[in-house]
Protein backbone atom coordinates (compact mmCIF):
# COMPACT_ATOMS: atom_id res chain seq x y z
CA UNK A 1 0.00 0.00 0.00
CA UNK A 2 1.32 3.52 -0.96
CA UNK A 3 1.39 5.96 2.28
CA UNK A 4 0.98 9.11 2.65
CA UNK A 5 1.25 11.20 5.68
CA UNK A 6 0.72 15.33 6.15
CA UNK A 7 -0.44 17.44 8.41
CA UNK A 8 -3.79 19.43 7.48
CA UNK A 9 -1.61 22.47 7.37
CA UNK A 10 0.13 21.17 4.69
CA UNK A 11 -2.32 19.15 3.12
CA UNK A 12 -5.27 21.51 4.04
CA UNK A 13 -8.01 19.81 1.97
CA UNK A 14 -7.04 16.73 3.60
CA UNK A 15 -9.32 17.78 6.59
CA UNK A 16 -12.76 16.82 5.67
CA UNK A 17 -11.50 13.78 5.41
CA UNK A 18 -11.18 13.01 9.25
CA UNK A 19 -14.79 12.42 9.49
CA UNK A 20 -14.73 9.40 7.67
CA UNK A 21 -12.56 8.35 10.75
CA UNK A 22 -15.21 9.20 13.31
CA UNK A 23 -17.60 6.55 14.87
CA UNK A 24 -15.80 3.63 15.29
CA UNK A 25 -14.79 4.00 19.13
CA UNK A 26 -17.55 2.30 21.02
CA UNK A 27 -20.43 4.91 21.77
CA UNK A 28 -19.11 5.46 25.89
CA UNK A 29 -15.81 6.84 24.33
CA UNK A 30 -17.04 9.97 22.99
CA UNK A 31 -18.74 11.54 26.26
CA UNK A 32 -15.86 12.74 27.92
CA UNK A 33 -17.17 16.63 28.00
CA UNK A 34 -13.19 17.66 27.68
CA UNK A 35 -12.84 16.00 24.68
CA UNK A 36 -14.77 18.99 22.79
CA UNK A 37 -12.34 21.44 23.92
CA UNK A 38 -10.22 19.99 21.59
CA UNK A 39 -12.18 17.97 19.18
CA UNK A 40 -14.07 21.50 17.75
CA UNK A 41 -11.53 23.28 17.30
CA UNK A 42 -8.51 20.91 15.96
CA UNK A 43 -8.73 21.75 12.66
CA UNK A 44 -8.36 25.33 13.42
CA UNK A 45 -6.11 25.72 16.35
CA UNK A 46 -3.95 22.75 16.04
CA UNK A 47 -3.33 21.87 11.93
CA UNK A 48 0.06 21.90 11.88
CA UNK A 49 -0.52 18.99 15.13
CA UNK A 50 -2.90 16.96 13.28
CA UNK A 51 -1.54 14.30 11.09
CA UNK A 52 -3.80 11.89 8.36
CA UNK A 53 -2.49 8.66 6.37
CA UNK A 54 -3.82 8.54 3.05
CA UNK A 55 -3.97 5.43 1.23
CA UNK A 56 -2.26 6.54 -2.05
CA UNK A 57 -3.83 4.08 -4.21
CA UNK A 58 -7.22 4.74 -3.33
CA UNK A 59 -7.61 8.46 -1.80
CA UNK A 60 -9.32 7.22 1.03
CA UNK A 61 -8.55 8.00 5.02
CA UNK A 62 -6.55 4.80 7.07
CA UNK A 63 -5.43 6.51 10.21
CA UNK A 64 -5.08 10.00 12.05
CA UNK A 65 -2.77 10.85 14.74
CA UNK A 66 -3.52 14.25 17.25
CA UNK A 67 -1.61 15.91 19.64
CA UNK A 68 -0.99 19.16 20.89
CA UNK A 69 1.95 21.93 22.22
CA UNK A 70 1.94 22.50 25.92
CA UNK A 71 3.46 24.51 28.69
CA UNK A 72 5.59 22.10 31.11
CA UNK A 73 8.43 23.42 33.05
CA UNK A 74 9.58 19.80 34.57
CA UNK A 75 11.30 17.20 33.17
CA UNK A 76 8.58 14.76 31.52
CA UNK A 77 10.72 11.93 32.44
CA UNK A 78 9.87 12.53 36.14
CA UNK A 79 6.36 12.19 36.09
CA UNK A 80 3.11 13.80 34.44
CA UNK A 81 -0.24 14.83 36.56
CA UNK A 82 -2.55 12.05 36.95
CA UNK A 83 -5.08 13.93 34.64
CA UNK A 84 -3.65 12.28 31.97
CA UNK A 85 -5.74 12.91 28.76
CA UNK A 86 -8.11 15.70 30.11
CA UNK A 87 -5.59 17.12 32.08
CA UNK A 88 -3.28 18.05 28.44
CA UNK A 89 -6.65 19.08 26.52
CA UNK A 90 -7.58 21.48 29.28
CA UNK A 91 -3.81 22.67 29.95
CA UNK A 92 -3.22 23.26 25.80
CA UNK A 93 -6.81 25.57 25.94
CA UNK A 94 -5.30 27.64 28.53
CA UNK A 95 -1.77 28.08 27.15
CA UNK A 96 -3.70 28.92 23.82
CA UNK A 97 -5.45 31.58 25.14
CA UNK A 98 -2.90 32.65 27.56
CA UNK A 99 -0.19 33.20 24.90
CA UNK A 100 1.98 30.55 26.64
CA UNK A 101 4.48 29.13 25.02
CA UNK A 102 4.66 25.69 24.90
CA UNK A 103 7.82 23.56 25.67
CA UNK A 104 6.49 20.21 25.04
CA UNK A 105 4.28 18.19 22.60
CA UNK A 106 0.89 15.93 23.74
CA UNK A 107 -0.55 12.91 21.81
CA UNK A 108 -3.82 13.21 22.04
CA UNK A 109 -5.02 10.06 19.70
CA UNK A 110 -3.65 7.67 17.09
CA UNK A 111 -6.47 5.82 15.49
CA UNK A 112 -6.10 3.21 13.04
CA UNK A 113 -9.12 1.63 10.69
CA UNK A 114 -9.72 -0.84 12.19
CA UNK A 115 -9.18 -3.20 8.97
CA UNK A 116 -5.75 -2.86 8.96
CA UNK A 117 -5.08 -2.89 12.76
CA UNK A 118 -1.96 -5.11 13.48
CA UNK A 119 -0.25 -4.49 10.24
CA UNK A 120 2.36 -2.13 11.78
CA UNK A 121 0.33 0.97 11.01
CA UNK A 122 0.30 2.09 14.71
CA UNK A 123 4.32 2.44 14.67
CA UNK A 124 4.41 4.51 11.72
CA UNK A 125 1.96 6.84 12.85
CA UNK A 126 3.59 7.48 16.19
CA UNK A 127 6.80 7.41 14.18
CA UNK A 128 5.23 10.29 12.17
CA UNK A 129 4.06 12.06 15.16
CA UNK A 130 7.53 12.20 16.57
CA UNK A 131 8.61 13.25 13.37
CA UNK A 132 6.50 16.37 13.55
CA UNK A 133 6.97 17.40 17.26
CA UNK A 134 10.98 17.10 16.43
CA UNK A 135 9.90 19.19 12.88
CA UNK A 136 8.52 22.18 15.42
CA UNK A 137 11.06 22.31 17.33
CA UNK A 138 10.54 20.13 20.50
CA UNK A 139 12.81 17.67 22.12
CA UNK A 140 10.04 15.99 23.86
CA UNK A 141 6.56 14.00 23.08
CA UNK A 142 4.61 12.48 25.99
CA UNK A 143 1.90 10.45 25.51
CA UNK A 144 -0.97 9.62 28.11
CA UNK A 145 -1.26 5.82 26.63
CA UNK A 146 -4.88 4.27 26.47
CA UNK A 147 -3.00 0.87 27.19
CA UNK A 148 -5.48 -1.43 24.30
CA UNK A 149 -5.44 -4.72 25.75
CA UNK A 150 -6.57 -3.63 29.29
CA UNK A 151 -10.34 -4.01 28.74
CA UNK A 152 -9.36 -7.72 28.76
CA UNK A 153 -8.34 -7.54 32.49
CA UNK A 154 -10.85 -4.80 33.56
CA UNK A 155 -10.50 -6.17 37.58
CA UNK A 156 -6.67 -5.55 37.71
CA UNK A 157 -5.52 -2.54 39.08
CA UNK A 158 -3.58 -0.34 36.90
CA UNK A 159 -0.15 -0.60 38.58
CA UNK A 160 -0.39 -4.03 37.94
CA UNK A 161 -0.95 -4.70 34.28
CA UNK A 162 1.71 -1.66 33.50
CA UNK A 163 4.57 -4.25 34.90
CA UNK A 164 3.46 -7.01 32.90
CA UNK A 165 6.03 -7.88 30.39
CA UNK A 166 6.40 -10.30 27.70
CA UNK A 167 9.38 -12.65 27.60
CA UNK A 168 11.39 -10.46 25.49
CA UNK A 169 10.92 -8.05 28.27
CA UNK A 170 8.83 -5.77 25.92
CA UNK A 171 5.09 -4.81 27.74
CA UNK A 172 2.63 -7.33 27.75
CA UNK A 173 -0.07 -4.20 26.80
CA UNK A 174 -0.24 -4.08 22.32
CA UNK A 175 0.23 -0.41 22.56
CA UNK A 176 2.31 0.46 25.44
CA UNK A 177 4.88 -1.92 23.40
CA UNK A 178 4.23 0.06 20.26
CA UNK A 179 5.38 3.18 22.51
CA UNK A 180 8.65 1.19 23.97
CA UNK A 181 9.57 -0.35 20.54
CA UNK A 182 9.70 3.54 19.43
CA UNK A 183 11.66 4.55 22.49
CA UNK A 184 9.84 5.36 24.84
CA UNK A 185 9.61 5.16 28.41
CA UNK A 186 6.79 4.61 30.63
CA UNK A 187 6.30 7.55 33.39
CA UNK A 188 3.55 6.59 35.56
CA UNK A 189 -0.19 6.16 35.36
CA UNK A 190 -2.86 8.41 35.07
CA UNK A 191 -5.67 7.24 36.60
CA UNK A 192 -8.09 9.84 36.23
CA UNK A 193 -6.99 10.60 32.76
CA UNK A 194 -10.85 10.42 30.90
CA UNK A 195 -13.95 11.12 33.35
CA UNK A 196 -17.51 10.17 31.94
CA UNK A 197 -20.27 10.72 33.97
CA UNK A 198 -23.75 10.60 32.65
CA UNK A 199 -27.64 9.57 33.74
CA UNK A 200 -28.72 6.05 33.95
CA UNK A 201 -30.50 6.33 30.51
CA UNK A 202 -27.59 7.58 28.75
CA UNK A 203 -25.42 4.55 29.83
CA UNK A 204 -28.36 2.04 28.56
CA UNK A 205 -28.15 3.85 25.14
CA UNK A 206 -24.83 3.76 24.86
CA UNK A 207 -24.14 0.42 26.06
CA UNK A 208 -27.19 -1.77 25.71
CA UNK A 209 -26.63 -2.74 29.61
CA UNK A 210 -29.35 -2.17 32.06
CA UNK A 211 -27.68 -0.18 34.42
CA UNK A 212 -30.19 -1.36 37.08
CA UNK A 213 -27.91 -2.55 40.09
CA UNK A 214 -25.65 0.03 42.13
CA UNK A 215 -22.28 -1.15 41.94
CA UNK A 216 -19.76 -1.85 39.34
CA UNK A 217 -20.66 -2.38 35.70
CA UNK A 218 -18.44 -4.06 33.09
CA UNK A 219 -18.98 -2.80 29.68
CA UNK A 220 -17.35 -3.86 26.82
CA UNK A 221 -14.20 -2.16 25.76
CA UNK A 222 -14.17 -0.18 29.29
CA UNK A 223 -10.70 -0.48 30.94
CA UNK A 224 -12.01 0.02 34.22
CA UNK A 225 -15.34 -1.09 35.45
CA UNK A 226 -17.96 1.80 35.36
CA UNK A 227 -19.71 2.80 38.88
CA UNK A 228 -23.26 3.08 39.12
CA UNK A 229 -25.16 4.57 41.99
CA UNK A 230 -29.07 3.84 41.53
CA UNK A 231 -30.65 6.14 44.02
CA UNK A 232 -28.93 9.22 41.94
CA UNK A 233 -29.67 7.81 38.82
CA UNK A 234 -25.87 8.81 37.50
CA UNK A 235 -23.13 5.94 36.64
CA UNK A 236 -19.21 7.36 36.28
CA UNK A 237 -16.79 5.86 34.19
CA UNK A 238 -12.96 6.74 35.36
CA UNK A 239 -10.34 5.79 32.77
CA UNK A 240 -6.70 5.16 33.73
CA UNK A 241 -3.88 5.79 31.33
CA UNK A 242 -0.21 5.33 31.04
CA UNK A 243 2.24 8.39 30.21
CA UNK A 244 4.86 7.43 28.28
CA UNK A 245 7.98 9.77 27.66
CA UNK A 246 9.72 10.40 23.99
CA UNK A 247 12.87 12.47 23.94
CA UNK A 248 13.63 13.68 20.39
Amino acid sequence: MDIQIATVAARPEWGQMLGQLEGLWPQFMSQDPTGGLFFRYHLTAYPEYVLIAVDGDTGQPIAKAHSVPILWEDDPADGMPDGGWDWVIRTSVHDRLSGNTPTIVSAIEIFIRPDLRRGGLSGRMLEAMRANAARLGFADLVAPVRPSGKHEHPDVPIEEYVTWTREDGLPHDPWLRVHVRAGGTIVNVAHTSMVMPGQLARWREWTGLPFDKSGPVHVEEALNPVLCDVDQDIAVYVEPNVWVHHRI
